[in-house]
């Protein structure tokens, strides 16, 4: 669980674009948003939230996974993301080597970064 994760991006008309529909099936919208120097903050629950910025340096590729409460929302993650131009980075299945009931999805974003979404939870 974090509060808030803040990263720049290369693009970001493109990064916001992306995350917004990526994220969509997970409930996330954007909270408050700036100049893009300043960025964007998107949230599901107003607990917690991923913040994007416009940057000219280049940042570390990132893995950042958000909880899914369901499977079919790993699922319709995992297709918004390569609908809205990721790359598949390891489709929605379990992964019972983190433990049996771990269910992601995993899409590569505008700059290289791992975006996953889980369900710890077992199949309804």
């Amino acid at each position: 669980m974090f509060d808030h994760v803040k990263f720049g991006v290369s693009d970001y008309a493109a990064s916001r674009a992306f995350f917004l529909k990526v994220l969509e099936p997970l409930g996330v919208t954007v909270v408050s948003e700036g100049e893009p120097s300043y960025g964007v903050e998107l949230s599901a629950d107003g607990k917690s939230s991923l913040c994007l910025c416009q940057t000219e340096e280049r940042p570390a590729h990132l893995h950042i996974a958000f909880v899914a409460e369901t499977r079919g929302q790993v699922d319709a993650f995992h297709r918004a993301g390569l609908a809205a131009g990721g790359k598949d980075n390891g489709a929605p299945g379990l992964r019972p080597h983190y433990h049996a009931n771990y269910y992601a999805a995993f899409v590569i974003g505008p700059d290289g970064h791992n975006i996953e979404a889980v369900c710890h939870k077992p199949d309804a």
